[in-house]
């Protein structure tokens, strides 16, 4: 089931309360407490909870309790807080929300601390403004990634079909996706998932087409015509066998937990190259991790961007103490190492070279990725308008219209756009 999140509703104080679960690591006598925010899988939420309790090793005054959720559950309990004046310290972030959560002031403009308690100048401009609302720094960028294409390697080898490698065009990763399913070398797994519903995927698209999600002044930057070809291209892939059929899509609920890969539905998945090491945890067999297809005339579709940020609510009583923790994080040796590249390849050049020396295989992985992948970027879009998030949801629900057949590939697109464009017009 898609989760639809009026965020408007729940931030101007409509919101309802939730169950939630939650993880303490804080001691009760502790002269500072906070709380710390974060969505993800268990890979890192284990990561997570050992830098939280390194940091107190080194800090006895200082107290973290953890709260971790899935990505759609996530947004509506940080609205529900954030509406209810109960905003954790720290928050991890994301690109798409930050503008709309640094504009209605419920953020920390960090700016004053630059150069002091948070030592992030060797980031370089691009990665410290990945993090900055109207040029105030509202959230220091946790790592570097992009999105990616995921492969078992070990099932492309079976079938005797050449796996898919940098470089293919969208066509010929279909027609390769095809002739895997055919094969029939492992029953009840197709060639790729059903990515129609992926934003990152369909921005990709449309930046290769000239196109994008959003234009600077916060507009819908694409027609009907461009999502209907879209989704007709995915509607295709089902009809030849390539992907996966629209009741097994459906299972996937946007978590590597459920992704059609990792459920053995798919050789081939999409996922951001951050989320490369916990996807490879919970499968056996290796896999590898490739660029979005793109034709040899496109413009650049993928672009690096921040995997996510940590913010801290403007709200907070700790400020000085979660800047502090937030820099532990991204500059100190013991605090990068820890979290490791699971969450995107680190900003800071020393960071970076201090964890490759020590990486196991997986994460090299990621680090060789983006580092291919660089000379083909194109530039950070635009910052999505206030509404946008919840158009990612939206674009999942109607492709799983258009693949159960209850919409054709125009009407889905044309429903689409013009739910996207109010969603984005109220704001």
């Amino acid at each position: 089931m898609t989760l639809t999140i009026d965020r408007r509703q729940l931030l101007a104080g409509m919101a309802a309360t939730l169950a939630f679960g939650s993880i303490g690591l804080g001691r009760a006598n502790a002269a500072t407490a906070m709380r710390l925010l974060w969505w993800g899988s268990k890979e890192r939420a284990d990561r997570t909870f050992a830098a939280v309790k390194a940091y107190q090793a080194k800090n006895p005054d200082i107290s973290i309790a953890g709260e971790t959720f899935g990505w759609d559950s996530y947004w509506t309990r940080l609205a529900t807080q954030t509406a209810g004046g109960n905003a954790p310290d720290l928050i991890q972030m994301d690109y798409r929300y930050i503008f709309e959560y640094a504009r209605r002031g419920t953020l920390l403009d960090m700016t004053p601390y630059l150069g002091k308690s948070l030592t992030i100048e060797d980031f370089g401009a691009p990665n410290i403004d990945s993090g900055k609302v109207d040029g105030k720094i509202y959230g220091v960028n946790l790592g570097v990634n992009s999105s990616m294409v995921v492969v078992n390697a070990a099932a492309w080898q079976e079938t005797g079909v050449e796996q898919p490698h940098d470089g293919l065009t969208w066509e010929q990763l279909g027609d390769a996706c095809a002739k895997f399913t055919a094969a029939k070398k492992r029953r009840g797994v197709y060639g790729t998932g059903d990515e129609s519903g992926g934003e990152p995927a369909l921005e990709c698209w449309l930046r290769q087409h000239g196109k994008a999600l959003y234009t600077n002044d916060g507009k819908l930057g694409f027609e009907a015509k461009d999502a209907a070809d879209w989704f007709a291209f995915w509607a295709e892939l089902r009809k030849s066998g390539a992907c996966v059929p629209a009741d097994v899509q459906a299972l996937d609920q946007q978590t590597i937990e459920t992704d059609t890969l990792v459920t053995k539905k798919s050789a081939v998945s999409y996922a951001h190259s951050n989320q490369f090491v916990a996807i490879q945890g919970l499968v056996k067999e290796k896999l590898d991790l490739i660029a979005y297809p793109s034709n040899p005339d496109s413009k650049p579709g993928q672009y690096l961007k921040p995997s996510m940020l940590m913010s801290v609510s403007a709200s907070s009583a700790n400020k000085d103490a979660a800047v502090a923790f937030i820099n532990y994080l991204v500059e100190s040796p013991d605090g990068a190492k820890t979290l490791g590249v699971e969450r995107g390849v680190p900003a800071s050049p020393k960071i970076r070279d201090l964890l490759t020396q020590d990486l196991d295989a997986t994460s090299k992985q990621v680090v060789d990725y983006i580092g291919r992948l660089t000379p083909h970027v194109g530039a950070l879009p635009p910052s999505p308008p206030n509404g946008a998030g919840e158009n990612a949801f939206l674009l999942k629900k109607i492709a799983e219209e258009v693949a159960f057949g209850k919409s054709s590939a125009q009407d889905g697109a044309t429903k689409f756009v013009e739910q996207a464009a109010a969603n984005i017009t109220r704001g």
